[in-house]
């Protein structure tokens, strides 16, 4: 049984309590424009930064459309023994409970733990065999409602139609674990293990052609899965082009530290997005006013580097698109629910068809 990206995250985030209520009009936080009304999002066809809730619709485009043709779903099972790049970690010494955290992080230890993961792959039904499928890499999957939303949304001419290939993380969460290594490092190390290791048996076993074309490829993802999203764009832009990020989790989880980025993510807003040239990046991001904020140290609020990411972006002239949701939590799955087709076709906007 598949179950959704946001019902893994609820068991990650199961021990975190809901961060205190922030403001849209505190200050660092970017003027807001005003969208009213359950159910309603930003327009798919504007950049800009708005102001969501604090009430939600589930959005009708999850239900299923008379006459709808429905995508293939693909397993590919894929075990640490054969990869290259992750044989797999976890900060839990042997004998210890799973939930084993050392008082002092910066005490943490590796340990060797194998892993075992099913990456699900959806082909829309419209995929015409031997041309270049633009493709949607998700983190923290399987989403067990995003292939019917896909088919809705290809069915109706509001997104190319493209594959899904949705990647479970590897194991645990935060500094230590295997899920912390993959998601909150900054480096190109993730990315590279996709396009190495994952693309090509998705390419062998699934009967399809992933396209080459940047611009053809999008990456999404909640939490740490978000900051790997955006990870992957910006240290290969040759690849990827669009970033969805719900939460996104651009504060200091990096683990074990890295002199280049002493501080995680939190260095995307810091430096390397206002120190750098734009990079050709089409993002759209989400934060919920009562997101985390786990340690009072500076670097661990996830609003405030969200609202520090929309206004580096914006000033170094992104497009973006950025929602502050009230009444919403870390990954809220309410605000998911009502945004994700609106946030697909606005990342997806101006994508043309490659040969590549």
């Amino acid at each position: 049984m598949l179950l959704p990206m946001v019902t893994v995250l609820a068991f990650i985030l199961a021990a975190v309590p809901a961060g205190p209520i922030r403001l849209p009009d505190a200050p660092g936080t970017p003027p807001l424009t005003r969208i009213e009304g359950p159910g309603q999002n930003p327009p798919s066809d504007r950049d800009g930064d708005y102001l969501v809730g604090p009430n939600y619709l589930a959005s009708p485009d999850y239900e299923r459309k008379p006459g709808v043709p429905s995508g293939a779903i693909h397993r590919l099972v894929f075990k640490s023994e054969d990869s290259h790049f992750y044989p797999g970690i976890t900060r839990v010494p042997p004998g210890s409970p799973a939930s084993y955290f050392p008082h002092d992080w910066t005490q943490i230890r590796r340990y060797p733990k194998p892993w075992t993961r099913t990456i699900v792959v959806y082909v829309p039904a419209q995929y015409k065999s031997g041309t270049p499928a633009p493709i949607l890499i998700t983190q923290d999957g399987p989403d067990n409602r995003l292939p019917g939303l896909l088919d809705n949304l290809i069915a109706q001419g509001r997104l190319p139609a493209m594959a899904a290939i949705m990647i479970p993380n590897g194991g645990g969460d935060a500094q230590g674990s295997e899920r912390g290594l993959e998601y909150d490092t900054v480096s190109a190390k993730y990315a590279e293990w996709i396009e190495a290791e994952v693309l090509p048996r998705v390419e062998s076993e699934c009967g399809i052609r992933v396209t080459r074309d940047p611009d053809g490829r999008a990456t999404l993802g909640s939490s740490s899965g978000a900051a790997a999203a955006l990870t992957m764009a910006w240290f290969h832009p040759e690849w990827y082009h669009r970033v969805v990020s719900y939460s996104g989790t651009f504060v200091n989880q990096a683990w074990p530290p890295d002199a280049a980025t002493p501080h995680g993510a939190w260095e995307y807003h810091a430096h390397l997005i206002p120190d750098n040239p734009p990079k050709p990046i089409r993002i759209w991001m989400e934060v919920g006013d009562r997101d985390l904020l786990t340690r009072p140290d500076g670097y661990h609020d996830w609003v405030v580097a969200n609202n520090r990411m929309a206004a580096v972006l914006k000033a170094k002239g992104y497009h973006h698109q950025y929602l502050f949701a009230l009444n919403a939590t870390h990954s809220d799955r309410a605000v998911r629910e009502q945004t994700m087709p609106e946030a697909l076709e606005w990342v997806w906007r101006g994508y043309q068809p490659s040969r590549r």
